[in-house]
């Protein structure tokens, strides 16, 4: 059943990050994640700074690189889009070396990935320093409705079950002698995930029959609010601060 709920994304730590209610550090994620995007594409600058900002502040939660690297693969399909797009893209040309892409393109490109990155790395940075606990803890407090709630909490509880029983499936087709090499082995691959997601839908429903029949009432009991001081808010905000004033400041300039 594998270690615990998330022991692929928290790691343990004393940095100040670690130490800031999950509450600030989940509103500071979102106000600069947006401020971030409302950049221009174009400057081009001003992204960068702000990437390294991120990484600035992934460097401060002390996490060794062993735990980063494999979880910044989730920007693997946006980073190969944007290798893609200035070849798709329509507008005027340019050379880019031996090859002539669109300008149009190549911008965007190079601004998704500017702002990918820095999306991605504020995640997890929020991921490494936040207990999946005081991430449902987080979202009690900030109101969010009790249905989205239970789908987080349920998701960081289950993926780890869900991904154990992915890698068993795994192991009892490589002990058959199966090997993914060609066409010919989608079809088993495809069975395979078909009744992965079959047994996760059911033990949805024995899961969720269970909490009834012990009076589930629909909402996750407040079991410890979460409190924070003008100092927290503060350091929690100040990188969304950041970059808010330079989403402003270069849409001006603009």
């Amino acid at each position: 059943m594998g270690s615990g709920p998330g022991r692929h994304l928290h790691v343990e730590g004393r940095s100040v990050l670690h130490r800031l209610p999950a509450h600030v550090k989940l509103v500071g994620l979102v106000a600069f994640v947006l401020a971030v995007v409302a950049v221009p594409s174009e400057e081009h600058l001003a992204l960068g700074a702000l990437l390294a900002l991120a990484v600035a502040l992934l460097l401060t939660a002390r996490v060794p690189a062993r735990h980063v690297l494999p979880r910044l693969a989730v920007e693997t399909p946006f980073a190969v889009f944007a290798v893609v797009l200035p070849f798709v893209a329509v507008g005027p040309q340019v050379a880019l070396g031996p090859v002539t892409v669109s300008q149009t393109g190549l911008t965007a490109a190079v601004a998704l990935l500017l702002k990918g990155t820095t999306g991605v790395l504020a995640a997890v940075t929020f991921a490494v320093t936040t207990p999946p606990r005081d991430l449902v803890r987080a979202l009690q407090h900030l109101r969010v409705p009790d249905p989205l709630v239970l789908i987080a909490s349920f998701m960081v509880r289950y993926l780890d079950v869900v991904a154990d029983q992915l890698h068993r499936m795994k192991v009892a087709r490589l002990s058959r002698g199966f090997s993914a090499r060609s066409v010919r082995s989608w079809p088993a691959l495809a069975a395979g995930t078909g009744a992965l997601f079959i047994r996760s839908y059911e033990r949805g429903e024995r899961v969720h029959l269970a909490m009834v029949s012990r009076g589930w009432s629909g909402s996750m009991p407040v079991t410890a609010p979460l409190t924070a001081s003008g100092r927290d808010w503060a350091v929690g905000l100040a990188p969304a601060a950041v970059a808010l004033v330079v989403a402003v400041s270069t849409r001006m300039a603009g």
